[in-house]
């Protein structure tokens, strides 16, 4: 029996929810999945699928050497956030598998319009609106890019109407939200929300904050998200609060990053995204009724930034200091303001306070219905 040497594989091992390890096999130059197992007929027939993927790349008059040209570019490569890459290079590939042969003058017929529209409607159904929003997304931005090189004459995906809409305005975590998950969550993310409740910093740039950023007072970082043509946005620096400070100092320094695994390894965005999942699914809070709101929504970690400026505003801190603990700019932090504040009574509570007791409204509070002259005493007869 003749064995054949397959080049080019990358091997990746995946726990699974009940304890199993299972291995998948990817093909490096196309990150394409390859299915069966190593050495059979299946995994051969889908390495050679890969292969002439990545051959068809290179194929000038072909909607696989557009993406080639767009992933190798200057604008993809060093004007894109790096988790920005990896999902566009995502994205991209489950493209090519549906469009990959297709003639670039194609693109130009106004009628393509359909053909990926018609495709997007097949995603949503499978993987959901949101997928399949980002997977036009991100074929538009490279049809953008062929546009100004003068590759093709128009985009005609700009400006498709998107299936998914997300409004997250008043969307906050309540204390009893909070205790819930904090009495079901593994240690891991029972820290995840810790660090981000008291620090208001986005997910990503958590799970890559690393210990030498903690000086045992105050934490430093760079938001990614403010990372745009290669320039690092500008230094956040945050005070911690003494409940974060005895949480880090408690801690074990297992790795360079602060949120690890149990093992110690770097969360993956998806790996993270699922252990959160399931923590809330065990809390029950996968679907919350806040006051004043219709019906019940979906908490994410993403509302925690949210959360944590209204408790800095409820706290009496004001615009421009919350504004340096989170990086928001000022004109955010107003929009924030008065979209969750709705959501809570702290303020209320806290505006009240002060008005009863403060000396300028001393005079309101002494304020009485007076005696009516012509009311009868309590308790008398006028027989």
């Amino acid at each position: 029996m003749v064995r054949v040497r397959l080049k080019g594989i990358n091997t990746v091992q995946k726990r699974l929810a009940d304890g199993a390890v299972r291995i998948y096999y990817y093909h490096r130059a196309t990150g394409l999945r390859l299915t069966g197992d190593p050495g059979s007929a299946e995994f051969i027939a889908s390495y050679g699928d890969a292969e002439k993927t990545m051959r068809d790349r290179h194929v000038g008059g072909s909607l696989n050497a557009l993406i080639r040209g767009y992933t190798l570019s200057v604008e993809f490569q060093q004007k894109l956030a790096s988790s920005t890459k990896t999902e566009y290079r995502r994205m991209l590939t489950a493209a090519e598998t549906e469009f990959g042969d297709m003639p670039i003058a194609a693109l130009d017929d106004p009628r393509v319009r359909k053909e990926f529209l018609d495709w997007r409607e097949k995603v949503a159904r499978k993987s959901g609106e949101r997928e399949a929003d980002n997977r036009l997304s991100a074929i538009s931005a490279m049809l953008t890019w062929a546009t100004d090189r003068g590759r093709i004459v128009a985009n005609h995906l700009r400006g498709f109407k998107r299936l998914y809409h997300a409004n997250r305005s008043e969307i906050i975590w309540l204390p009893e939200h909070i205790a819930a998950f904090m009495t079901v969550a593994p240690l891991e993310m029972q820290r995840a929300l810790i660090i981000g409740l008291h620090t208001g910093q986005r997910e990503g740039d958590l799970l890559r904050l690393p210990w030498s950023s903690y000086d045992g007072g105050w934490i430093k970082l760079r938001q990614g998200k403010s990372r745009r043509g290669g320039i690092s946005g500008p230094l956040v620096e945050i005070p911690c609060t003494a409940a974060l400070r005895r949480m880090l100092d408690k801690m074990e320094r297992t790795s360079a990053l602060i949120l690890t695994t149990k093992t110690g390894q770097s969360f993956k965005k998806r790996y993270f995204a699922r252990l959160w999942d399931e923590s809330m699914k065990a809390a029950g809070l996968q679907r919350v009724q806040l006051p004043g709101m219709d019906e019940p929504v979906n908490l994410h970690f993403h509302d925690l930034r949210g959360t944590s400026v209204t408790l800095l505003s409820e706290a009496g801190c004001t615009p421009q200091q919350v504004a340096a603990i989170t990086g928001h700019s000022l004109k955010t932090v107003h929009r924030i303001l008065e979209r969750y504040l709705a959501r809570t009574r702290g303020l209320a509570e806290q505006a009240i306070f002060n008005f009863e007791n403060s000396s300028r409204t001393k005079f309101a509070n002494q304020l009485q219905t007076g005696t009516d002259a012509n009311a009868k005493p309590e308790g008398k007869s006028t027989s």
